[in-house]
């Protein structure tokens, strides 16, 4: 996989966490922190698509009706 490299300014104490999670860990802080950036893209990518998904959903007037949303409020119950 070709790489790049990119510079980016972070508190003191989050570069002391990634030192020491490196060590103990025996991985190079560049991989921690690509591993981070690849974990967090992944998880925005699909929370952004999920809300487009329900955008595109609600633009076709694709609601739930009102039994479909009861049942699923009776799942979790207020208390």
């Amino acid at each position: 996989m070709e790489t790049s490299t990119i510079t980016v300014r972070i508190p003191l104490n989050i570069k002391e966490q990634l030192s020491h999670l490196a060590e103990a860990t025996h991985r190079s802080k560049s991989w921690l922190a690509a591993e981070a950036l690849n974990r967090y893209l992944e998880l925005n990518a699909w929370q952004v698509a999920e809300i487009q998904n329900g955008l595109q959903e609600a633009e076709r007037k694709e609601f739930a009706a009102e039994e479909e949303v009861e049942a699923a409020f009776a799942k979790w119950p207020v208390e």
